[in-house]
């Protein structure tokens, strides 16, 4: 999602004829890039994130190049156009696999439309991993490398209950989008933290944001008019948190209403710091990419088969601890952030 969160250096390849289209960036980096692991015996690993502006990817990217760098590996990029870009993962895994590729690694922009795209890529031999977001069922890739999303919006959805108490809350849900498992997950993860349903009237509103903080200030907005009373505020990812935040402001209501959310980006941590998120859920990008990269390495050179769930870890970041739950502080979570 869900701010997460980068550069690169890459060297071109011309495997991409579709990139005329303008529908996706490929690009490859990376020792020994002069073929398959059957010619020279390099392995050929591709990434294909979300996007390739948004921190949280930027910093995936950074992870699988340096584990690249470091196994001999030559690595491809591709990202989509806008986040939701199901059709240009669908041609970036096509390009890929056509340029003979080991392995895939792919954040799904929709966890059920990309999965037929992956299995013609797994029916030809190639090992897809997903990263952060799971496929829809998740045994349509051949593992997963994530943070536990569900515990990551359970971890919020706790602190925000220890913060509130047992006074009754009234609740905005700044979502992402239907049919991305991500959002889903962190989602549902709050609501079982808090010890409610969806359908519990303390949930006052709920509006989908696409994790963009324009949408997130738009869609506070929203909610804002529909129920002025609102006094806590889940965000599926900090940019989403800071448009609520910032439509908060406007109202004068920032003081008095708490803001949670999830990813764990330096901008992010910075606004809890700030006391403008009360608290977020930490993610850790760089290492999915790696892990992932390192796994289609180990199944090449060493037949290791890849599969099942990784996870990556999760910590809750704040400044203001809540009894019984844990958490790190800024200065941790400044130190372990990406963007």
């Amino acid at each position: 999602m869900s701010q997460a969160r980068r550069t690169a250096r890459p060297v071109p390849v011309a495997l991409v004829a579709a990139c005329a289209a303008g529908v996706l960036l490929l690009t490859s980096c990376g020792e020994g890039a002069k073929g398959s692991s059957g010619g020279d015996g390099s392995v050929k690993v591709g990434l294909i994130t979300k996007t390739d502006t948004n921190p949280f990817f930027v910093k995936m990217k950074e992870g699988a190049e340096r584990a690249a760098k470091k196994n001999g590996v030559e690595l491809s990029s591709a990202a989509g156009k806008f986040d939701g870009d199901n059709e240009g993962q669908v041609t970036a895994l096509e390009n890929m696999v056509a340029a003979g590729v080991d392995g895939i690694l792919i954040t799904p922009n929709d966890s059920k439309a990309i999965v037929p795209a992956i299995q013609r890529a797994r029916d030809k031999g190639v090992v897809v991993i997903a990263l952060d977001t799971p496929t829809e069922p998740q045994d349509a890739s051949d593992a997963l490398f994530a943070t536990d999303n569900l515990k990551a919006g359970e971890l919020i959805g706790q602190y925000a209950k220890a913060r509130h108490g047992d006074k009754p809350a009234k609740i905005a849900l700044l979502n992402l989008a239907p049919g991305v498992s991500v959002g889903q997950l962190r989602r549902d993860g709050f609501l079982k933290g808090y010890g409610i349903k969806e359908n519990d009237p303390q949930v006052v509103c709920a509006q989908d944001t696409g994790g963009d903080q324009a949408k997130g200030q738009t869609a506070m907005e929203n909610c804002l008019q529909k129920e002025p009373g609102i006094d806590i505020v889940y965000s599926i990812n900090e940019p989403a948190g800071m448009g609520a935040y910032t439509a908060l402001k406007a109202k004068g209501r920032a003081g008095d209403v708490m803001v949670v959310s999830v990813d764990g980006g330096c901008a992010g941590v910075k606004a809890v710091k700030a006391g403008q998120l009360a608290a977020t859920s930490q993610q850790y990008p760089l290492l999915m990419a790696s892990k992932g990269v390192e796994a289609v390495v180990a199944h090449v050179k060493q037949d290791k088969k890849v599969s099942g769930y990784t996870d990556t870890g999760v910590n809750l970041v704040t400044d203001r601890p809540a009894g019984g739950v844990s958490a790190k502080d800024t200065a941790y979570g400044l130190d372990n952030c990406w963007g």
